[in-house]
């Protein structure tokens, strides 16, 4: 009973399980993932994000559907074929699209204080293939999705898991 003559509700808190229980990227593995279409696309940008299990790279593309190799490895600049070194351990996308407008840098994005990704580098774009590297603190669990949107794009998503 309170000062007032009144009952008190107890609410329960809810404490979240351990991460790794609650992250279901054990299935996704670290080997290569590809698709091997080839269309006349252009990237729109790339960005990346941060989840509870994983860490994002999103290539945005102007139309629908591209072709990609993604995988762990070194890293080439397209037309000089000059090594790209990145900050952990690298993982190469190829996006079979151009990447016009994505400044060639070795700190694409800003990815300080990710808990997997160490470093976004652009490697170039050549005949209509654009090279992007990532470099990650370990060789750990990764996937790769194409999301339609927004409107006739689509999404090529990069997710490296924190923990195996």
């Amino acid at each position: 009973m309170t000062a007032f003559g009144m009952a008190m509700a107890v609410v329960p808190v809810v404490v979240p399980q351990a991460e790794a229980a609650s992250c279901p990227t054990y299935r996704w593995g670290s080997l290569a993932k590809v698709d091997g279409e080839f269309t006349a696309n252009d990237i729109g940008s790339v960005r990346s994000g941060r989840h509870a299990c994983f860490d994002r790279l999103v290539i945005d593309l102007d139309d629908r559907g591209v072709g990609y190799d993604v995988r762990y490895g070194a890293v080439y600049q397209e037309g000089s074929g000059d090594r790209v070194y990145l900050r952990g351990t690298d993982i190469q996308i190829i996006v079979r699209a151009w990447g016009r407008d994505l400044r060639n840098s070795r700190e694409l994005l800003d990815v300080r204080g990710y808990s997997t990704f160490r470093q976004v580098a652009m490697a170039g774009t050549f005949e209509g293939q654009t090279t992007l590297g990532l470099g990650v603190r370990a060789r750990l669990p990764m996937r790769v999705l194409e999301l339609d949107g927004p409107g006739d794009g689509s999404r090529l998503v990069i997710d490296v898991a924190h923990s195996w």
